[in-house]
C-alpha cells in the first residue's frame, strides 16, 4: 500500500532515493522496482534486518535491475548521516508527527536533497487524525514510546518546508477507505483486533489492497479528498543560480 504518488515524486531509474522512517520497506521496495537506487533509513534496527532480507529476495527472484543499489542506514531524522546534497528524491511518509523537533529533521532532509530534487512528506490528515485524538487519547501513545507529537494542516507543513527553503508544490489526501478503520479501532478499543466489526473493516481494507475491486477504487477515489488518511506534500529544493 503506497501513500506517495510516485509519478508526482518524477522518480526515474537511476535517481539516489533516501525512505526516511521507512518502516518495513514499502515505499522503499516500489521504487527499486522502477530502477532507483534505494537508500532506506531508520532509527528501528530490527526493521532494517527485514528490508535487507526482501531486498535480498527481489534481487534473487530478478525484480530488480542488475544496476540497482538497495543499502539500509539507522539514522536520527535530525542528525542524517549522509552529505549535503545526496539524493534526488526524499520520500518521508508518516514521520514528522513523530518527531517532537520536525523543523531540525525538516532541515536536515532540505541538506541532504540535490538542488531541483524533490521530497514527498506524508502526514495524517488534520480532519480524520483529530477526530481520532478526541475519541480515544491512546491512539496517539506518548513521544517516548514513538506517538505522534501533534497534528498538522496542509498549510502549517506547507509554512514549515518554506521556512526551511524547500518550495511546496503538490499535495493530495490519500487512504480514504482507512479513515473509518481507524475511529472504529478508537471507539472500540485500539488494541481490540478481535473486535467482529474491526475484522470485518480489515477484511475489507486487505481486499482493497490486494485485488484492488473497481467498486473501492471507486469509492476510494470519492473519499480520499474529504477524509483521506494522510495527506501528501511534494517540495522542490530550488536550484542555486549556479545549477541553473
Amino acid at each position: 500500500m503506497l501513500t506517495v504518488d510516485y509519478d508526482r515524486l518524477g522518480l526515474k531509474s537511476g535517481h539516489q532515493l533516501l525512505d526516511l522512517g521507512c518502516g518495513f520497506g514499502r515505499h522503499a521496495y516500489e521504487a527499486a522496482r522502477r530502477g532507483a537506487h534505494v537508500t532506506a533509513c531508520d532509527m528501528a534496527v530490527p526493521e532494517l534486518v527485514n528490508v535487507r532480507n526482501t531486498f535480498g529476495a527481489m534481487s534473487v527472484a530478478g525484480e530488480l535491475e542488475p544496476h540497482v543499489e538497495c543499502s539500509q542506514v539507522a539514522g536520527d531524522a535530525t542528525r542524517l548521516p549522509f552529505g549535503d546534497n545526496s539524493f534526488d528524491r526524499i520520500i518521508a511518509s508518516e514521520v514528522l508527527e513523530h518527531i517532537p523537533h520536525d523543523i531540525d529533521a525538516l532541515a536536515e532532509l532540505t541538506r541532504v536533497l540535490k538542488p531541483g530534487g524533490l521530497l514527498a512528506a506524508t502526514v495524517p490528515t488534520f480532519g480524520p487524525e483529530r477526530l481520532c485524538w478526541a475519541i480515544n487519547s491512546e491512539y496517539h501513545a506518548p513521544a517516548s514510546v514513538g506517538g505522534h507529537v501533534r497534528i498538522y494542516t496542509r498549510n502549517q507543513l506547507r509554512a514549515k518546508m518554506t521556512g526551511v527553503g524547500l518550495r511546496p508544490q503538490d499535495a493530495h489526501n490519500t487512504h480514504g477507505l482507512h479513515s473509518p478503520y481507524w475511529w472504529l479501532k478508537c471507539a472500540v478499543g485500539i488494541d481490540n483486533d478481535d473486535h467482529p466489526l474491526v475484522k470485518r473493516y480489515h477484511d475489507l481494507l486487505v481486499w482493497e489492497i490486494t485485488d484492488q475491486p473497481k467498486v473501492l477504487q471507486l469509492a476510494a477515489k470519492a473519499l480520499d479528498p474529504i477524509i483521506g488518511k494522510s495527506t501528501v506534500i511534494y517540495a522542490e529544493k530550488p536550484a542555486t543560480l549556479i545549477d541553473r
